[in-house]
């Protein structure tokens, strides 16, 4: 199972692109930069450019390679109407806040859109449109038609005339856009190192002492830097808590080939699951693909992963009987517990170390827009609407919802850690069949086993970031943790953090 964004012969194929390859002189022959930043999708690179375009000596750090998690994985929609969000923040915060939230996404929108013009490779316009099936949906549209109006976002009501199933109400918004996020990617890279910038992939950042400088260990060494940016997902240091103040979800997304006509604008239903709808152009292919995503749960908490991934292949099969599946993926996003993303300082007081986390399925605006906020913040030029956006905001108290929100998300740990525990009582079928798992004992052993591409492997089935019971996924074949969202591949190697330690395999 691989993204759409990572096909060789897509636009982001090496002939179409700059000549992006992972630096190989050793990480401890320049261990000291000015600026050191965690993270290389979106937010990450970003921010790299632009410390670099101001004169920093930057390096960014990648565990595994570009876009391996969120901004490779997403459906590429550049759009200020983003399904319900606005209505979802509106039920959290006042009006300012809103307010301030749309025109962090209304600069990060822009400041892309520009940039992608200027190196020639401009995003593909389109309308964006919140759609709804059912009744409850469509109680869900009209909020966010207020909310937006209300905020400057001029939607209109419309007809749904090109989608082939009945709709009761929708909302558009025109002049938004598409685009494959690993063109963008590839030319931030490009320019980060024609600005004296250095991109490391596979150096994985473990730990972080702050001072003056910071010092980051990381698997290929220590580093140091005056300030840090992390744009990982989700956090990878503890401190501040975020594992607890948010919630990690996972949606699935596929491409098709479809006979006869598709959807010509981007979609996002607003009913219980919810359905995400774009094209994509491929040289492979003589027509556009049509793109179905959505059908998501938090991450570790689902029966079946594989069920979702079915559902959203019979919904496609229902609406678009001719449709061929030529590819498929998963993302993984995370959802503050007030809803507004974090970004800002770690800690209060330690402005030398930044976070940029939460953006709920809509990182391509708001990470440009998180980066343009933090990199602000170091040379001086912060936006006045990042204020909001900080970390550390008396709204995750004073707001009931908010409140209610985090205390929720708390106390299902908890329940999901005992839950964990109590599976370890029985005992593993030491021999699932191919593309299962299950977790128990052997012996009083802890373990967990799982059978992919016709071997069996056994694994310590504990996460490493705070101990508990993993899930197997058996949509991505993965070692998933209800507690906080880490992943980690079937022989154990993280995919997601918080976690930063591989497991323990028993095959060694």
């Amino acid at each position: 199972m691989k993204t759409l964004w990572f096909d060789p012969a897509g636009a982001a194929a090496p002939d179409a692109l700059p000549d992006v390859r992972p630096e190989t002189m050793p990480i401890d022959v320049v261990d000291t930069f000015d600026q050191i930043v965690v993270g290389g999708g979106i937010t990450g690179l970003t921010a790299g450019l632009l410390l670099a375009r101001a004169g920093q000596s930057v390096a960014v750090l990648e565990a595994r390679h570009m876009g391996a998690a969120a901004t490779g994985h997403t459906t590429g929609k550049l759009s200020l109407l983003q399904g319900t969000r606005l209505s979802s923040i509106a039920s959290r915060h006042g009006h300012a806040a809103v307010q301030d939230y749309v025109e962090a996404n209304r600069e990060g929108q822009a400041w892309l859109r520009h940039y992608l013009e200027h190196r020639g490779s401009p995003a593909e316009e389109r309308a964006a449109l919140t759609f709804a099936a059912t009744a409850s949906g469509a109680k869900s549209v009209e909020k966010e038609f207020e909310a937006c109006r209300a905020h400057g976002i001029p939607v209109e009501h419309v007809d749904c005339p090109e989608l082939p199933f009945d709709v009761r109400t929708a909302i558009r918004l025109d002049g938004q856009a598409q685009i494959d996020p690993m063109v963008v990617l590839r030319a931030l890279a490009d320019d980060l190192r024609a600005h004296g910038g250095h991109f490391y992939e596979g150096v994985r950042v473990q730990g972080l002492r702050h001072g003056s400088p910071n010092v980051l260990s990381t698997d290929a060494g220590d580093v140091r830097a005056d300030s840090v940016i992390i744009a990982t997902g989700q956090p990878f240091l503890d401190r501040g808590g975020f594992f607890a103040r948010m919630h990690p979800q996972r949606s699935y997304a596929a491409a098709f080939t479809v006979d006869g006509d598709i959807p010509r604008e981007m979609y996002l239903g607003s009913d219980n699951p919810s359905v995400s709808l774009r094209t994509v152009s491929r040289p492979d292919y003589d027509r556009e693909l049509l793109l179905v995503g959505g059908f998501g749960h938090e991450v570790g908490r689902t029966k079946s992963e594989r069920q979702h991934v079915m559902d959203m292949l019979h919904w496609t099969e229902k609406n678009f009987p001719t449709a061929r599946m030529v590819a498929r993926w998963s993302a993984q996003d995370y959802t503050t517990i007030d809803e507004l993303p974090y970004v800002g300082p770690i800690l209060p007081g330690v402005d030398s170390v930044q976070v940029a986390t939460g953006f709920a399925k809509w990182g391509l605006t708001n990470g440009v827009a998180a980066a343009l906020a933090m990199t602000g913040r170091i040379l001086g030029s912060e936006p006045a609407w990042s204020r909001t956006l900080r970390p550390w905001r008396t709204t995750e108290i004073t707001r009931p919802g908010s409140l209610i929100s985090a205390v929720s998300a708390n106390a299902q740990v908890a329940g999901y850690m005992a839950a964990g525990y109590l599976s370890l009582l029985k005992p593993t079928d030491s021999a699932p069949k191919e593309g299962d798992g299950n977790v128990g004992r052997s012996g009083v052993t802890p373990e967990g086993v799982c059978t992919v591409a016709g071997q069996t492997r056994s694994v310590a089935p504990l996460c490493t970031h705070l101990y508990g019971v993993l899930r197997w996924n058996d949509a991505e074949q993965s070692w998933d943790c209800p507690l906080h969202g880490s992943r980690f591949s079937h022989t154990g190697e993280v995919l997601e953090g918080p976690a930063t330690r591989k497991l323990p395999s028993h095959n060694d």
